[in-house]
């Protein structure tokens, strides 16, 4: 099977091209680099190498341009000399398969779970609760499975929450305290992420993971690339997204050992924002999904800025390295350019430290592994140009993609099947029926009795009607007096305002 191409090495005159090879490509990888130094452009070449393999890749296009993908690439002058002096014999322009997704439905097909599949832990990251408030979210979710509730989407869990509202005595005593400003606390999240389009995000009909790894007739592997330019600006709902569907993939493929090429790669562009202010059971959650994942044939592609950005125990894992430019302008750069060279393999003609702040745009440091697993001394490297087109796509152009897509016909249209708010609902008007039915009786037997009795019938409703109005005009003067009170209080405290 041929390797893939990263490019040709340029450390010494006589170094020849750099391979990733596909038998290694679940060894995992990092690709780190400053802004605007290339790292988008390897991360194509990479993606368009393991589809010409027949490996499935998945990956966020947060800037934009990774959905060139799609078309192929008109090649000119400086393209034409980088192949020139890489030496691609076979190079030719064409587009790549590709599906696009979107959480929000706009610009490729919407990405859907159920609140069920996204779990407790992870819809606490989305909600950015607090530790009281995740552990209401834990209570939220087992009572819906101890009551048979279907969780699908956010309507349901509104449901749960007011139903936990007003059985909070008996379900604080049964499962554990919980407080109606925790309740209100992850309302108030609910509403937010509605207003910021997260509600599409949540229902069916839900992702299936073969649909991440499809292949086209002619053995291509299919590029699923997640639109996420306005989904990056919620960056703990852009990190858990892609961490429940690492998850997902984690759970749900079989082991099968080193195999001569992945089933999948996966590509975790601004990593950064996935360890960020991540709690440490879900930094631990995560290395052991990274460690143990590689073999079920799933290899994962991390690529930030600085490689400190990941997790010494994540980045050991990291075989397969892309170090683009760091600038050593302030002391994190510093610490950066040191931490880049020391994980890289020596090479004794090559002063990584000093290399890393020389390399010009489409330059890199790479080291892939080779035979038997052993990581290559680290070589300066001419990245070799993708294919397909180096930037964005017009609307006509996503469009056709759209229209020749073999799932829009599965996911373009929301299902909303029977579940909690449906059942909830039911036995609401169920119990208010059965609680209407005596008075109504009561009612006609006595009109039926006429006289004296539909006299006193109606007497009495008149005097509870009178008491109700005389309670209803005390309660509201009493409302009234003690929100006066109250803005008073606070308006001392804020200056008289």
């Amino acid at each position: 099977m041929n390797p893939i191409l990263v490019g040709k090495a340029v450390t010494t005159p006589d170094s020849g091209h750099v391979f990733l090879l596909p038998e290694y490509g679940n060894r995992h990888g990092l690709v780190a680099g400053a802004t605007g130094t290339g790292k988008t452009v390897t991360l194509m070449t990479l993606a368009e190498g393991f589809s010409r393999l027949g490996v499935p890749v998945f990956m966020a296009d947060v800037k934009g341009d990774v959905a060139g993908l799609a078309v192929a690439g008109t090649p000119n002058e400086k393209i034409q000399q980088r192949i020139a002096q890489i030496g691609i014999p076979d190079y030719k322009s064409e587009a790549n398969p590709v599906i696009f997704w979107d959480l929000y439905g706009k610009l490729g097909h919407p990405v859907r779970a159920t609140i069920s599949e996204i779990g407790p832990t992870l819809l606490s990251r989305m909600l950015e609760l607090n530790d009281t408030q995740g552990g209401v979210l834990d209570i939220v979710f087992k009572l819906a499975d101890d009551r048979g509730l279907l969780l699908l989407d956010l309507q349901d869990l509104r449901a749960l929450l007011g139903l936990v509202a007003d059985e909070r005595k008996d379900i604080s005593t049964e499962y554990g305290l919980v407080s109606t400003q925790s309740i209100g606390a992850i309302q108030r999240s609910l509403l937010r992420l509605e207003q910021e389009g997260g509600e599409m995000f949540f229902g069916e009909p839900a992702l299936e993971l073969n649909d991440l790894m499809r292949t086209t007739q002619d053995g291509r592997g299919v590029i699923g690339i997640l639109t996420a330019d306005q989904l990056i600006l919620k960056p703990r709902l852009y990190s858990s997204f892609l961490l429940w569907l690492l998850s997902e993939l984690f759970e749900a493929l079989p082991e099968v050992g080193d195999l001569d090429k992945p089933k999948l790669v996966f590509v975790f562009d601004e990593a950064h924002l996935l360890f960020d202010d991540s709690p440490p059971a879900l930094r631990q959650r995560v290395e052991q999904v990274v460690r143990i994942i590689r073999s079920k044939g799933v290899g994962v592609y991390f690529c930030s800025q600085f490689p400190d950005d990941v997790p010494d125990e994540i980045l050991g894992q990291m075989g397969n390295r892309v170090q683009h430019a760091l600038r050593a302008f302030t002391p994190r750069d510093q610490k950066a350019v040191k931490t880049a060279a020391e994980t890289f393999v020596a090479n004794p003609k090559l002063d990584v430290v000093e290399a890393i702040s020389q390399l010009g745009v489409g330059e890199a440091l790479v080291s892939t592994l080779q035979d038997k697993g052993i990581p290559m001394p680290v070589e300066r490297t001419l990245i070799a140009p993708p294919r397909c087109r180096m930037g964005a796509i017009t609307e006509s152009e996503r469009a056709l993609v759209r229209a020749n897509s073999p799932v829009g016909g599965k996911y373009d249209k929301t299902v909303d099947r029977e579940s909690a708010f449906e059942m909830l609902a039911r036995r609401a008007e169920t119990a208010a029926a059965n609680t209407q039915a005596p008075v109504a009786k009561s009612r006609e037997e006595d009109a039926q009795q006429g006289g004296v009795g539909q006299k006193i019938n109606e007497w009495m409703w008149g005097t509870k009607r009178r008491q109700g109005v005389i309670e209803a005009a005390g309660k509201q003067a009493a409302r009234t007096v003690t929100n006066r009170i109250v803005r008073g209080v606070l308006g001392s405290i804020l200056g008289g305002r």
